[in-house]
């Protein structure tokens, strides 16, 4: 350690926070192949896309991506140039009943959070569908989701 530098030391009582899922935002050249490309460097370097959402317009193409290993994928992208922008979302599981998408909106609109992106997970740790939220405060989201008996998945949950 260097001088001047403090080891943090966690209270046996105390539970490490966990890491909200991370999304990368990639604009691509709109061209045949681009996000094939992308796919392949991301698998060629094993990392997997666990969700994928794609708008696309005129020149350019939107790609969001929640991937296996969004550290790795950041590191990879620097290193390749590829612009990207990193923000996290709230991922939530649900299943029938009480848990459902109808009961996630009225949740997310009782607290009045907006949701500005949603889209489906890839991958399901535990069998139920999951949706990924991008919403105007992840915080708020989580807590009422949480509180109102919802399952608010982390990247730890995803990556594997």
């Amino acid at each position: 350690m260097h001088p001047g530098t403090t080891r943090s030391v966690l209270n046996p009582l105390e539970t490490p926070v966990a890491q909200p899922v991370r999304q990368l935002s990639v604009f691509l050249h709109n061209r045949v192949g681009a996000l094939m490309s992308l796919v392949r460097l991301l698998k060629d370097h094993k990392i997997e896309v666990l969700a994928l959402s794609v708008q696309e317009s005129t020149e350019m193409t939107l790609v969001r991506l929640v991937l296996s290993d969004p550290e790795g994928a950041e590191e990879l992208f620097m290193e390749r140039g590829i612009p990207h922008v990193v923000s996290t979302l709230v991922v939530v599981e649900l299943r029938e009943g009480d848990h459902d998408l109808p009961h996630v909106l009225s949740t997310l609109l009782a607290a009045e959070v907006n949701i500005h992106v949603a889209y489906g997970i890839l991958t399901r740790p535990s069998h139920y569908p999951l949706l990924a939220l991008h919403v105007d405060d992840n915080d708020i989201a989580s807590d009422v989701l949480n509180h109102s008996g919802f399952k608010v998945i982390t990247q730890g949950d995803l990556s594997r």
